[in-house]
């Protein structure tokens, strides 16, 4: 029998047991990112880190399997810890923060680390120990944590192989048919079109019925025909030089062009939009633009909380670091009159920005770490295994449909060829490419993964890429019947009023416009009154409202007066106005206060502007953000 002064190291060293375990999880949720296998290629450009804290193992362990065991033995027994040998196999309870154990609270600390790498250190990297929300830090726990959550079954793993298949030989098809032609393909990053098809399938699932999408030039093509599903032989056809434009057209090159397409998602078998917006030369400029629609689409079908219309961003990884417009757009997120209630961001990180290094082109260890301003959650994933991928993408469109809030997926890739087929990349990076060229695309590493797990045989797979083959074929062959290019077939949004049946523009025609004197003395009293009872304005807005009365009287108008009946009479005939810049509520000068402020109640305000007539239009005035260039494409494109 041991005396209290025996038992009492016994009890401290317990406690000190219990307080590291709970540690060494925690460093796993933290920074268990910086160990997790995302490169394809094994050469780390992925991650920048050259000092990681340490309780975890640094970024230059991942060189050598063997290291990194070695490194994670030395810190959890006898080292940073505190804990020893003997330790390995006593059993711990387990915090209320952890999932690992699933169905049990106590593990043995063996097996917490086992269950801690395969969680944290796999090909998954999860950021999200920053967010400042106990339950969305749940969320993601359980999500990722719980023993044997990332199943498939044979099913979905077939619909998987069948996604890469196509997108695969879609683009050694255009390589086939026109290898001197610039078409920025997606040759190592094949597994992109199904994890956008996972995204829309799991949104679709949850409700959403509408996606627009915007996205660079990096395999757009590929996501015309893949995911929108635009018809192939309209995409052919942009490679031939000798069809002329039936219209002005855009000019445009093939790998800007966008579309609109309605169809059935064949997983869900309900009706989806997909819409993916034209894009420019501009790097990141369409993110507002995208956000803009979005919003627009949200607000004409009542989608107050973004249940029915979503947007996804697609992003590459220098832009993504590099462009002031992506901090622009993430700020516009969660602002009330301009949130779309949680976008998907997917990053194509091919490691690589034409023929810049990761190392010259940012200063922080992810081209992603941008969205930790606005708590995203980032999920760092290794494009070569497909699977883990489809998860992260299914977790994702859960994360956007359960919390409305934004979400990053970085698709750690490599980039097959140059920056297009024509650029020749071993000029500037000739290590990474004599490893590409070793580097075994990914349709054939799971092919053969599917066949010796008996999930699909070989004379399945060649079925399937012949199906595909013959596809494209046919396609190809209708495309040489195409006399003329048709601005109709490549427009990212439906403008049925604006085109004949024949895809001809229409002639565009001014009604006359005009108002009786009755209907402007009516918008002048409204702008020159509180039409809500028991308010309180300021003392000097009382003076500016009986002089716009004074004025009305006296048959006068200045500046804002004017503006007031100009908007005033739109709202009469159902036209929704959307006032949105910075300081445009009071106006710069003082001189607008389209919004009234009580001063006895703290956020009442009053908008005299929507109560001109019973059935008028809304009337939606905003200040927006100090952002410039953000707005401006936010609003371009709400006005679509």
């Amino acid at each position: 029998c041991s005396t209290p002064g025996e038992a009492q190291p016994n009890v401290d060293k317990l406690v000190e047991d219990h307080l590291a375990v709970q540690s060494l999880i925690r460093a796993y949720q933290i920074r268990g990112h910086h160990v997790a296998q995302l490169d394809p290629l094994g050469i780390l450009d992925a991650d920048l880190d050259s000092s990681v804290p340490a309780d975890i193992i640094s970024s230059t362990d991942k060189l050598d399997l063997a290291v990194f065991k070695e490194r994670l033995r030395m810190l959890t027994v006898g080292g940073f810890y505190g804990l020893d040998e003997s330790d390995l196999d006593k059993v711990f309870h387990l915090p209320t923060t952890t999932f690992i154990g699933g169905q049990e609270s106590a593990l043995p600390l063996r097996e917490i680390i086992r269950r801690l790498e395969m969680a944290y250190c796999q090909h998954i990297g999860v950021e999200f120990m920053f967010i400042n929300d106990l339950e969305q830090c749940q969320w993601i726990r359980q999500k990722f944590e719980t023993p044997g959550i990332m199943q498939f079954t044979n099913e979905e793993k077939r619909t998987l192989l069948a996604r890469l298949v196509r997108s695969t030989r879609f683009e050694e098809f255009l390589q086939r048919k026109w290898s001197s032609e610039k078409r920025f393909g997606l040759e190592g990053c094949e597994v992109l079109i199904p994890a956008l098809k996972t995204i829309i399938d799991k949104s679709s699932e949850n409700g959403v019925d509408y996606v627009i999408m915007g996205m660079p030039h990096r395999g757009r093509l590929n996501v015309l025909a893949n995911v929108i599903r635009k018809e192939l032989e309209q995409i052919f056809c942009q490679f031939d030089s000798k069809l002329e434009a039936a219209d002005e057209g855009s000019g445009d090159v093939k790998y800007h062009l966008g579309m609109y397409h309605r169809r059935i998602n064949r997983v869900t078998d309900r009706n989806i939009t997909l819409s993916l917006v034209a894009n420019p030369s501009h790097l990141e400029a369409a993110d507002p633009v995208v956000m803009g629609k979005t919003k627009a689409e949200q607000f004409y079908c009542g989608d107050t909380e973004g249940k029915k219309v979503m947007s996804i961003l697609l992003h590459g990884d220098a832009a993504f670091a590099g462009q002031g417009i992506v901090y622009e757009t993430f700020h516009l997120s969660d602002l009330p009159s301009y949130t779309t209630h949680g976008t998907v961001h997917v990053v194509v990180n091919n490691q690589i920005g034409f023929t810049t290094d990761p190392r010259m082109a940012r200063s922080s260890p992810y081209p992603t770490d941008v969205a930790r301003v606005v708590n995203a959650p980032i999920f760092h994933v290794n494009s070569d295994d497909p699977e883990a991928v489809m998860y992260v993408c299914k977790v994702a469109a859960e994360w956007r449909s359960t919390f409305h809030k934004d979400v990053v997926v970085d698709l750690v890739c490599y980039r097959r060829n140059g920056h297009n087929e024509m650029d020749e990349p071993m000029f500037t990076q000739p290590l990474m490419y004599k490893q590409i060229r070793k580097q075994k695309p990914v349709l054939q590493k799971y092919a053969e993964l599917l066949v010796s797990q008996g999930v699909v045989n070989q004379p399945e797979y060649e079925e399937e890429i012949s199906k595909y083959d013959k596809i494209c074929e046919e396609a190809f062959a209708r495309s040489k019947d195409e006399k003329i290019l048709h601005i109709k077939h490549w427009l990212d949004s439906p403008w049925p009023g604006f085109f004949t049946l024949d895809g001809q523009p229409r002639s565009m025609s001014c009604p006359s416009t005009g108002l009786t004197e009755d209907i402007l003395t009516h918008i002048g009293n409204v702008a020159s009154s509180v039409p809500v009872e028991n308010f309180t304005i300021h003392g000097g807005l009382s003076r500016i409202l009986k002089t716009r009365g004074e004025m009305v009287k006296n048959r006068t108008v200045d500046w804002a007066l004017a503006e007031y009946m100009a908007f005033g009479s739109l709202l009469k005939e159902g036209i929704h106005i959307r006032l949105s810049g910075q300081d445009v509520e009071r106006g710069t000068f003082s001189h607008r206060h389209h919004v009234l402020h009580d001063q006895n109640v703290d956020k009442r305000t009053c908008i005299p502007m929507n109560h001109l007539w019973p059935n008028q239009a809304p009337y939606t005035v905003c200040n927006s953000s100090l952002s410039e260039y953000g707005v401006l494409g936010f609003e371009l494109c709400f006005t679509r």
